[in-house]
């Protein structure tokens, strides 16, 4: 892609413009009649295990491209679109099943083995949790990202004021205007600005002549079904499990991260990354990888 830095002073560092230059090679499988989208990096990969990626909610694979590169180290690595995000396309209901469906489907089209490594940021991590619950056979490990099990005993978060709102999408005048109203879910300071930028700009879709809007389906808040994080599970879980967290997130809070292993009864490894709020690898991209 072009660099937006070019010419002037730049605080942009050289791995990030060497992460997302990298070779990616993009697919799509087709669920239960629509196309599900996914990005593939395996130049050298040696082996058809590897790991799968999933973003978290209203999110998409771009989030992963400067990660992606970074962890193949001769592995296929791929991220893929769960449908109502990024390039995949629109579903009216959309449900846990379906996504167990579409990460399933994903994994075969790509030729990932069942030593395979599936990674899940928030959202994501909930939909990779019921997959292996799901099909523990078919995959190696689970790395859950800043994602878990919201403790009973702690009072409910409300997240609502800076949650999208289903309705008629939001719609601007031009490509640089929607960038330019980016922001995150949950909301969050964020001092690497490069990054935000480069996935605001993989974020936003023509629609109409001259009117731009976000890749996710505007009604998705309204046409999830039986998505949310469930105990059991947690509780059935039959490989390695790895937790990553930000030591300062809102969403993942210690009583969270407690409660959730303490129903995880494989072996476990948590890491708390110093710095970082929920979007861990946004945060500090370089102590996540």
């Amino acid at each position: 892609m072009a660099r937006w830095d070019r010419g002037r002073t730049t605080t942009i560092p050289g791995w990030f413009w060497e992460s997302v230059e990298t070779p990616v090679t993009e697919h799509s499988v087709e669920v239960h009649e629509c196309e599900v989208a996914f990005r593939q990096w395996d130049t050298g990969a040696t082996c058809a295990g590897g790991v799968l990626m999933l973003h978290g909610l209203y999110a998409h694979s771009r989030w992963w491209d400067f990660i992606a590169p970074q962890i193949s180290d001769g592995s296929r690595v791929v991220a893929m679109d769960l449908t109502g995000m990024g390039d995949s396309d629109h579903r009216y209901e959309y449900t846990s099943a379906t996504y167990v469906d579409e990460i399933l489907a994903v994994a075969d089209a790509a030729n990932l083995d069942s030593s395979t490594i599936l990674v899940g940021h928030s959202f994501g991590g909930r939909m990779a949790t019921k997959t292996v619950a799901a099909r523990p056979e078919r995959f190696g490990g689970l790395v859950l990202v800043d994602s878990g099990v919201h403790d009973p005993k702690e009072p409910e978060r409300n997240l609502a004021d800076s949650s999208p709102r289903a309705g008629r999408p939001k719609l601007y005048p031009s490509r640089e205007i929607a960038e330019s109203r980016f922001r995150l879910f949950p909301a969050q300071p964020n001092t690497n600005d490069y990054l935000l930028r480069y996935i605001a700009k993989h974020s936003v879709i023509l629609v109409e002549t001259d009117a731009y809007t976000w890749k996710f389906d505007s009604d998705l808040p309204i046409a999830l079904k039986d998505v949310e994080a469930s105990p059991k599970d947690y509780e059935c879980l039959q490989l390695p499990v790895s937790i990553i967290y930000g030591e300062k997130s809102e969403s993942y809070t210690r009583a969270t991260n407690d409660y959730t292993i303490s129903l995880i009864p494989e072996p476990l490894r948590t890491a708390s990354i110093a710095d970082a709020r929920h979007h861990v690898f946004l945060d500090q991209p370089d102590r996540f990888v």
